[in-house]
């Protein structure tokens, strides 16, 4: 897999470095993750990145399109691998689990603007809000 990756880095032009590996392996196998996770799941593999290392890279694979930011509204930013198929999330208002939703379905007409202002839409950025299955259950339960 590593490999991809550094495919993944050099097509962006970006020079292949342990930091850059580990970020993109960590959000390869966790999903919708903050800094400070991401911080700690790198140190696992890189002992001795810094702080700054790790904020550094996912700066820089951000801007070259190879992670995403997420920022739901109130909560910290989150950052996941998958990128280039405008998917949409989903947000637990108790815990702030999120989870993917792979597009809008039936009629939306939010997802068109009433009036473009003259802009050339390219994406549009939905998110829905809920209680997720373990909250509601724990509610039920209680």
């Amino acid at each position: 897999m590593a490999s991809d990756f550094e495919a993944q880095l050099r097509a962006v032009s970006l020079r292949v470095t342990r930091p850059r590996l580990a970020v993109l392996a960590a959000l390869r196998d966790h999903a919708h993750v903050d800094t400070d996770t991401v911080i700690a799941l790198v140190r696992a593999e890189l002992p001795r990145v810094s702080h700054q290392a790790v904020y550094d890279v996912l700066r820089a694979l951000t801007k070259a399109g190879l992670v995403r930011r997420i920022e739901p509204a109130g909560a910290t930013a989150r950052y996941e691998s998958r990128v280039g198929d405008n998917h949409h999330h989903v947000v637990c208002r108790s815990c702030g689990a999120i989870a993917d939703v792979d597009c809008a379905a039936g009629h939306a007409p939010c997802l068109t603007p009433s009036d473009d202002q003259g802009f050339t839409v390219d994406e549009a950025e939905v998110v829905y809000w809920g209680t997720c299955p373990d909250c509601v259950t724990g509610r039920i339960a209680r």
